[in-house]
């Protein structure tokens, strides 16, 4: 199943998988502001999102794809 993972570092770390496909979350936690901001981001890239997805399937290396600004 194509997903992500979504990192977010304080005192204790976080970890969100999600589905991109659905742009929702499978699995892992973020705090709720990040969470958000990853689920726009998201929706913004989801097509590049994929492409890295069926590109790291052929164990090439993925595309950078731009912040959230």
């Amino acid at each position: 199943m194509p997903h992500f993972h979504a990192y977010y570092q304080t005192l204790s770390d976080h970890v969100g998988i999600y589905d991109i496909g659905k742009i929702e979350r499978l699995a892992g936690s973020l705090p709720r502001r990040q969470e958000r901001l990853v689920l726009a981001w998201a929706e913004l890239h989801q097509e590049e999102l994929l492409s890295n997805w069926q590109t790291l399937q052929q164990d090439r290396p993925a595309i950078k794809i731009e912040p959230l600004k």
